[in-house]
């Protein structure tokens, strides 16, 4: 298999954007001479002529035009690659803070991302609830932290609305008894909410458990003992959307927001951002009940290989137009 030379194309785009080897010497800092046999390397390795020497100035070929693209391309993805592999610069660790509840389906993809591009980067990944993430965040413990709230704070970036659901077992029919036996750890954002609308709707309920565990509210829901209160579309696999026909208030919409820190957070902090911001504006707004889908940054969804910045801002920007992104 036949591979390009790096020092070929180097040679071969300083020619095209100098008008000349003379100038391009000068600019890589070999003799004319040298930048010559580069280029007669490339032409050889490829077998077709890339530049025009039948005047005093020379002048791409319609293949070289073609290759130029190519050749920047090529270089910016070898110098972005050995940047963020050996610069220490990119070393270091960064902290994530998000709900458990909506870990799934963003979150993995761009953490794959992430590391792909900053390889070098520890992340430590936090888990807890909104209120506990923001406290944390407040303290300057964690550089960036997702949240769900009914309204976003004075620094949030809302990424998505997501709609709040009745969730029970597979088949239950918990939510037809009265009183209403209703699950919720202590420090659920939800529960507050949940509360309010049951109360609100006149409806007699009580609390099934006490407990700080989601593990312990979704054994019990799961058990058909209560129903509980969860994002749409990130009840675990044991429990479903409760299609109660009206029978229980309406919860209304969530807002997942994004807080990052403003002093500290650098380049890297802030890639992670936006990589946030791109994996909600691609993904589906609403998820199927019940399914926790990997990340929706497939290959047809994602930018190019190259993993440049403004290819990321014009598929955020075309997810928009479409739609897809809110806030």
């Amino acid at each position: 298999m036949r591979n390009l030379d790096m020092t070929s194309l180097r040679s071969f785009v300083a020619v095209a954007d100098h008008g000349g080897v003379t100038k391009a010497a000068g600019i890589l800092n070999f003799t004319q001479s040298a930048v010559s046999m580069q280029l007669k390397r490339l032409e050889e390795t490829l077998g077709i002529e890339l530049l025009d020497r039948s005047s005093r100035r020379i002048a791409l070929t319609s293949a070289g035009e073609q290759l130029l693209g190519y050749a920047r391309r090529i270089i910016e993805m070898n110098d972005e690659a050995l940047t963020r592999l050996t610069s220490k610069n990119y070393e270091g660790e960064i902290v994530l803070g998000v709900p458990h509840d909506i870990v799934y389906p963003v979150v993995p993809g761009v953490l794959k991302r992430f590391s792909t591009e900053f390889p070098r980067m520890k992340v430590q990944l936090v888990s807890g609830y909104t209120r506990s993430l923001k406290e944390q965040f407040e303290r300057g413990e964690v550089d960036i932290i997702l949240t769900t709230e009914i309204e976003a704070g004075p620094r949030a970036t809302v990424l998505d609305e997501r709609p709040l659901a009745w969730i029970g077992g597979h088949g239950g029919t918990a939510w037809r008894q009265r009183p209403l036996r209703f699950a919720s750890g202590r420090n659920c954002v939800f529960r507050p909410h949940a509360i309010r609308m049951m109360d609100q709707a006149g409806l007699d309920w009580e609390n099934a458990v006490d407990t700080g565990s989601d593990r312990t509210v979704e054994a019990t829901v799961s058990a058909d003992l209560a129903i509980s209160v969860m994002i749409e579309g990130s009840e675990p696999p044991m429990l479903s959307v409760i299609e109660h026909g009206g029978d229980l208030p309406e919860l209304g919409t969530q807002l997942i927001c994004m807080y990052v820190q403003e002093r500290g957070a650098g380049e890297v902090g802030r890639r992670m951002a936006e990589l946030l911001r791109l994996g909600y504006a691609v993904a589906e707004t609403t998820p199927a009940p019940g399914a926790r889908r990997e990340a929706a940054m497939s290959s047809a969804e994602a930018p190019s290989a190259s993993l440049r910045r403004h290819s990321w801002q014009q598929e955020l920007a075309r997810a928009r137009r479409s739609g897809q992104a809110r806030g």
